[in-house]
């Protein structure tokens, strides 16, 4: 049997019949099958890239200057300094607000023309490293064991790639931040050691609460709503997988949440799928933000000259 797969179905049947260990090992055996890669290869190259999403989220952390965002107030510092002051009035878990503050210092990194990594795009880039940076703070876990989550989050990615898209301009932010808060689920539940049937669940469940979301960018920019929206998929992936965890289901297969995806993408209009002229980006705030960014740019243009 060949190791390729392009549903979860299809997926669970693999892992059933070749009596693997969970997602990741079924990843891997993708990877190495279509790229000729060793396992030791394939992890190496994704704890690489789970230390370059870590410079992004630290880059801005460790120096607020390098935060040069163009509409968007600077977020990442307040939720820092909030967390170091120990405000009780914070509601959520330890662990979701810090994987809130480096999820978006991860795109504010972005925002501010740094190195970051789509997950799956740049529109999302902050959900999975958020989720695995404070994961890996609070269970103290490997580089190793990360880079197996993020094996099992491309898993789910695999599937929505196959059978849907990642693209906002194709099918609104359902398909960036819905899918990347699916896939971040996914790969949480693996960390706490959930069968692959719960972290697909979890998949269902955090991607259907995602359908229909807009793509509205003010200016154009991967800002707002875009870095705050990020934070919101943090929160997405957690509560999906405690309710897997909890024994809640999904009445809706996962390969056909994907599928739904696509038709809700079918029926949006035009305008708020990342075109910045529909939702939020023509709101009166919206254009008053630009004009104003415009004009600042402008002063510092003519400033250099």
């Amino acid at each position: 049997m060949s190791n390729l797969f392009y549903s979860a179905a299809k997926l669970l049947e693999i892992i059933e019949s070749k009596k693997l260990n969970g997602i990741h090992e079924a990843v891997l055996n993708y990877e190495m099958e279509l790229t000729g890669r060793t396992s030791a290869e394939i992890l190496s190259e994704v704890i690489k890239r789970y230390n370059v999403m870590k410079e992004a989220a630290f880059s801005v952390l460790n120096d607020p200057k390098n935060i040069k965002t163009k509409v968007s107030d600077p977020s990442s510092i307040k939720i820092k300094n909030a967390l170091e002051k120990g405000d009780l009035k914070l509601l959520n878990s330890a662990i979701v607000l810090k994987a809130n503050l480096y999820a978006i210092a991860v795109m504010e990194c972005n925002a501010s023309m740094g190195r970051i990594v789509a997950a799956p795009t740049a529109g999302s880039a902050g959900i999975l490293p958020g989720c695995m940076i404070a994961m890996q703070e609070a269970y103290n876990l490997s580089d190793e064991k990360i880079a197996e989550a993020i094996l099992v989050s491309a898993g789910i990615g695999i599937v929505i790639a196959s059978n849907a898209t990642f693209s906002a301009a194709q099918a609104g932010c359902q398909a960036e931040i819905g899918a990347s808060s699916c896939m971040t689920a996914a790969a949480i539940g693996h960390l706490q050691n959930l069968t692959p049937t719960q972290l697909i669940t979890a998949s269902a469940l955090s991607l259907q609460n995602m359908l229909g979301l807009a793509c509205d960018p003010i200016g154009g920019l991967v800002e707002v709503p875009c870095i705050k929206r990020n934070g919101f998929g943090v929160a997405n992936a957690f509560n999906a997988i405690d309710m897997s965890h909890m024994g809640l289901i999904s009445e809706i297969p996962f390969d056909e949440v994907v599928d739904a995806m696509n038709n809700v993408a079918k029926n949006m209009n035009s305008n708020i799928r990342e075109t910045a002229k529909g939702g939020l980006a023509i709101t009166p705030t919206a254009k008053k933000l630009v004009l104003e960014y415009l004009e600042r740019k402008k002063k510092e243009k003519a400033e250099t000259n």
